[in-house]
Parts: structure tokens; C-alpha cells; sequence
């Protein structure tokens, strides 16, 4: 179906389309303060592929189809959480700006799928946090077992709903 690889310097234009469609499908599907026109912005994105953080789902046709970014915890924003608790505190990975220019075609699923077969042969919990509006993004996340947690607060102080896929220990 596709593959999931490090994103290259190569992919940053298209990366940067993928994530206008995203947020006019938001908008569309009656989330329209998440993410506003030219998130998350050239050198946040220039930024994940020096880590090596952002990846790229890429169909057969070679062209990618979705992105997201995947960190090493601990990530500030999740310092503190709120009307509620992380089920697991131990070590995380975070997937951050997550998008896919199609919908309904499996890209999300994959993307979620790779980025937590990541977690578990790390043996690390996976966290994610998105906009209460954002249900569809919210859907693919308790369809992969992640609970919800509580409210965390971006840099800018804006609110987010957190959750979590705790590492299941052997």
C-alpha cells in the first residue's frame, strides 16, 4: 500500500501542501481554530528533518500522502496535565502535526500503526494530543487504544485534549 520513511528537505513542498489540505479539512469538518493557514510553518518543518523527526507516508506512486512528526519525550507541554493524569509516566514518544492529504484511504491508520509499532519495540508509551473540535483525528486515536488523559496547554497557552497508549510490559 505505502511506506513510512524519513522525511528530506526534498519532501518540504509537499509536506507544506499535505498540511494546507489538513487544515482545510478541518475547517470543512467544523474544527477551524487548530491549525490556521501555513501551520506549522517552514522552520518548524526545516526543524523535524534536521532531527530527523518528520516522516512521510509515500504511496506506490511515490509521492507522499501524509507526514507527522515523531519525538523523544519528555515533551514540555505535557509537563503538566490537567482534570486528569498520564496513565503511564514512564518514558514517551510523542506524534506531533499529524496529517494526510486523503481521507478514508487508510493513511492515518498506517501512520498511527508505524508510529506505535516504534513505541512498543522501544518498549515507551505514545502520546498525542489534538483540539477537542478535531473528532476525526480523535476517532483514529481511541480506534488504536490510546485513553484519554486530561488538558494540556501549548506554548501559547492554547488547550489541547491528551491521550495516551501506555507500554504494555511483557
Amino acid at each position: 500500500m505505502g511506506e513510512i520513511r524519513t522525511a528530506t528537505t526534498a519532501d518540504l513542498a509537499r509536506v507544506e501542501e499535505i498540511y494546507a489540505i489538513a487544515q482545510r479539512f478541518m475547517v470543512a469538518s467544523g474544527n477551524p481554530n487548530q491549525w490556521g493557514p501555513g501551520f506549522p510553518g517552514r522552520r518548524a518543518l526545516e526543524g523535524d528533518v534536521a532531527t530527523g523527526a518528520l516522516r512521510v507516508w509515500v504511496g506506490a506512486d511515490g509521492v507522499p500522502a501524509g507526514c507527522f512528526a515523531l519525538l523523544e519525550g519528555p515533551d514540555p507541554t505535557y509537563a503538566r496535565i490537567y482534570d486528569g493524569f498520564w496513565i503511564d509516566d514512564g518514558p514517551y514518544l510523542v506524534v506531533h502535526r499529524f496529517a494526510a492529504a486523503v481521507q478514508g484511504r487508510g493513511v492515518g491508520s498506517a501512520m498511527m500503526d508505524w508510529a506505535l509499532a516504534r513505541a512498543r519495540e522501544r518498549g515507551l508509551a505514545l502520546r498525542v494530543d489534538t483540539h477537542r473540535d478535531n473528532g476525526p483525528m480523535q476517532g483514529l486515536i481511541r480506534s488504536r487504544g490510546f485513553s484519554y488523559c486530561g488538558v494540556i496547554h501549548l506554548a501559547d497557552g492554547s488547550e489541547r485534549i491528551a491521550f495516551c497508549r501506555p507500554y504494555i510490559r511483557p
